[in-house]
């Protein structure tokens, strides 16, 4: 340990740690039953001095985690310690990630990045120091889902003397003997009550008809909801999934069907590690009926254990990978994949937390375990590994393959086997990959999806790329690349994801890929895009050019009848004019730019800041051009950003700013012409729906007119 102090303190600078009660949150829980004593018992621990290490222990899906999430929400509320920080193990953890988890709730994002690139005992010693800093105030740190015991000294906490800093540390775990070789007092939570299990059924499904007048189970359903709770062991897990399954049951008929449908299913369903458990959630994944709705819930076991999936992103790869049917237009598909989304969180086989969902661990093995027959998934996803599992070459019938957010480096001619012929979905992002087989593509003929996101080692494709004349998908965001093979044989492709790359040009054949919807460029190198080459692209719904120097044309933009989505930079007033008159209204979500580029202070002020452009879906910037006349704004904008426009004298000058609707932040800056903000007689909705309006550095001001009351 003191080495590892030593390690820590050669770092340049000094580390501060911000006051955390500014920024701590609750987390999102679900509702708790029968486990009110064991949450007594844990605080009253914790709030004593006896007690330093805590083991909350028992079998999967009993609760443990709802119940740390009800005791972590209570001890924010109490304040006894300066932070609590919630750190997600899992089975296939590193000490590395278990320390960049607490770095994320201890460390401002400079000293994030500072503790990025040091070694683990460096890293434990900073953490240590952190740890300690105030004895009167200590951390609690909550380890979620622990599977081994581990040195908790490697990870940077402090040993068996934390009493002496005040500092705490619960674990949760399904094994009693890591709880008690981690040194931890035990606390065992224990299955439900069939009267404590019954109660969080009938919460869980709701008014469906059950219940009697005074308030009690009819007569004629008592039986068959009891037998139903008792197929579920006591595991709150199950009983909210099967409750959640049965919400739709409206006839009090088919409560006795589903209670043999159980039957049936722990019957003759072959299980898993956890026998029951499994059966019972297999019951729940199999009312789901729809191909394409158990397909979606399938899809998420492809992402590591505990990851937290963003819904925005995991309804693209639906969507990308055809479980979402093709619709008049991308946003009407998107409302669709919410509402399979919700579906499945009402089933209770997913959980919102935020703005992301979250797959159970218990319900995780079950998706894999039906993906080990039909349809056939391969996940070695955030397992640690370093190099390409043996078993890919053995996948003989594999349509999926995850190997995402693992340290593989190279992917070797050996995958490219007579295994791959059959492989569509083929995920290798967020990896430390380098070199790949020159000749991997030619031997994955039915390949559609390819994701080698966030592999910024990456510099080069292999040619054989060009022979995936399926390939519907292709995503390189944040990878190395310097250029990219022709894609004119990509015929297939209809999204292509190149945001923040090295490629200094347009990979050659991108006019020539006619069913391209989605197109994402950035990045500091390309300047320029072909005249005709965009206008090619007749089908494209979404265009994203920002945070690079393209210049687009408005006239070459305007041809693309069916944008919905559409983030760019065009360099004059009169090629927005071209652009407005040829989308009436048709875009969902917008950032136009017009005029010179943001520089570096103006892209952290308006992407980066907490009221910036993700708070907003239709967004116009103007910088360093002339502003006259009409057809130059969007009456859908929501936020307007004027900066160094200096012929400007009001926002009167925009003709048509008595159109706009929904305007909620407006930025002036540097605009020297400017002399007044509105003329008084100018439509007061305007007024009404603004919430911020900021004037930087500008001096010639002279009156705020029809403005006064609301500024």
């Amino acid at each position: 340990m003191e080495t590892m102090c030593e390690e820590g303190s050669k770092l340049p600078g000094c580390l501060v740690i911000d006051d955390p009660s500014a920024w701590v949150v609750e987390l999102t829980t679900s509702e708790l039953q029968g486990s009110e004593g064991v949450i007594a018992n844990i605080l009253a621990c914790l709030k004593g001095g006896e007690v330093t290490k805590l083991g909350v222990w028992g079998m999967g899906g009993v609760g443990k985690t709802t119940i740390m999430m009800h005791v972590h929400n209570e001890l924010l509320k109490e304040g006894k310690f300066k932070k609590v920080i919630w750190v997600t193990v899992s089975q296939n953890f590193d000490i590395y990630n278990l320390q960049e988890q607490i770095a994320c709730s201890l460390c401002s994002l400079e000293e994030k990045q500072r503790l990025k690139d040091q070694n683990t005992t460096v890293r434990a010693g900073v953490l240590l120091k952190m740890l300690k800093v105030d004895k009167h105030k200590p951390y609690l740190l909550i380890f979620d889902d622990v599977w081994k015991s581990f040195d908790l000294n490697e990870v940077g906490i402090p040993g068996p003397d934390v009493a002496t800093d005040g500092g705490k540390l619960v674990l949760t775990t399904r094994s009693q003997e890591v709880a008690r070789s981690m040194g931890c007092r035990r606390i065992k939570v224990e299955t439900l009550s069939q009267e404590e299990a019954l109660k969080l059924f009938l919460n869980k499904i709701g008014d469906t008809g059950l219940l009697d007048h005074g308030g009690g189970i009819k007569n004629d359903l008592e039986s068959t909801l009891k037998g139903i709770v008792d197929e579920c062991d006591g595991l709150p897990l199950a009983i909210v999934t099967v409750a959640g399954s049965l919400k739709e049951i409206s006839e009090p008929q088919l409560w006795g069907a589903a209670l043999n449908q159980l039957r049936d299913c722990k019957r003759n369903v072959a299980g898993a590690d956890d026998d029951n458990a499994f059966k019972i959630l297999k019951f729940s994944y199999d009312r789901l009926t729809n191909p394409k709705i158990q397909y979606c819930f399938l899809y998420c076991a492809l992402y590591p254990e505990d990851d937290k999936i963003l819904k925005e992103e995991i309804i693209e790869n639906w969507i990308d990978e055809g479980f979402i049917e093709d619709m008049e237009t991308r946003h009407a598909m998107k409302d669709e994949g919410y509402s399979i989304l919700r579906k499945l969180v009402d089933n209770s086989l997913l959980e919102y937390r935020g703005d992301c969902v979250r797959m159970h661990d218990l319900i995780r093995d079950m998706a894999l375990h039906i993906t080990k027959t039909s349809p056939r998934f391969l996940v070695e996803a955030g397992k640690g590994l370093k190099e390409l599992p043996e078993k890919v070459n053995c996948a003989e019938g594999v349509q999926k393959v995850s190997l995402m957010c693992n340290y593989i480096e190279e992917i070797p001619s050996s995958m490219a086997s007579s295994t791959c012929k059959g492989l569509t979905t083929l995920l290798l992002a967020h990896n430390g990959l380098s070199t790949i087989s020159e000749s991997i593509f030619e031997h994955m003929p039915e390949l559609k999806i390819l994701d080698l996101s966030f592999n910024e080692k990456l510099s080069s494709l292999p040619n054989s790329v060009s022979s995936l004349v399926k390939l519907t998908t292709l995503l390189l965001e944040s990878t190395g690349l310097k250029s990219v093979p022709s894609l004119s044989g990509l015929g297939s492709l209809k999204k292509l994801n190149l945001r923040e790359t090295n490629i200094k040009e347009v990979p050659e054949g991108l006019g020539m890929l006619k069913n391209l919807k989605c197109l994402f460029l950035s990045g500091p190198n390309i300047v320029e895009i072909a005249d005709g080459v965009l206008s090619n692209l007749s089908k494209l719904q979404e265009l994203i050019v920002n945070r690079s120097s393209i210049i687009l044309k408005g006239d070459d933009v305007g041809r693309l009848n069916k944008l919905e989505v559409f983030y760019g930079r065009f360099p004059t007033v009169d090629d927005v004019r071209i652009f407005l008159k040829s989308q009436p209204n048709k875009l969902n979500s917008y950032v136009i730019i017009v005029g010179s580029n943001l520089d570096s202070f103006e892209e952290e002020e308006i992407y980066e800041s907490p009221e910036g452009l993700s708070r907003y879906e239709k967004i116009m910037l103007f910088r360093e051009t002339s502003i006259v006349g009409e057809n130059t704004l969007c009456p859908s904008v929501q936020f307007l950003f004027i900066c160094y426009c200096h012929n400007i004298r009001s926002l009167n000058d925009f003709s048509d700013i008595k159109d706009v609707t929904d305007l909620r932040r407006c930025v002036i800056w540097g605009c020297e012409g400017m002399e007044w903000i509105l003329s008084s007689w100018i439509n007061s909705s305007l007024v009404q729906t603004l919430e911020y309006l900021e004037l930087w550095e500008v001096v010639s001001i002279l009156e705020v007119g029809g403005m006064s009351q609301k500024a």
